[in-house]
């Protein structure tokens, strides 16, 4: 039986909840701050949890969680 394979860039920018929700970095916040407003940058502090259909791409590629 052929090993399982995962993808490393999805282990390194994404993680699982307890609960096996997926849990992401904020987009958008990683150049061109002097465009977005003050309220767009304090909103894109921290994590975010990903909506139902892009965490079931990112899980298929973290098979092992």
């Amino acid at each position: 039986m052929p090993k399982m394979k995962t993808k490393s860039s999805v282990k390194k920018r994404f993680s699982l909840t307890a609960s096996g929700k997926v849990r992401a970095t904020q987009s958008g916040k990683q150049h061109g701050m002097i465009k977005r407003t003050n309220k767009q940058i304090r909103n894109q502090r921290g994590t975010t949890i990903l909506n139902d259909a892009d965490a079931r791409i990112v899980k298929q590629f973290m098979p092992n969680g």
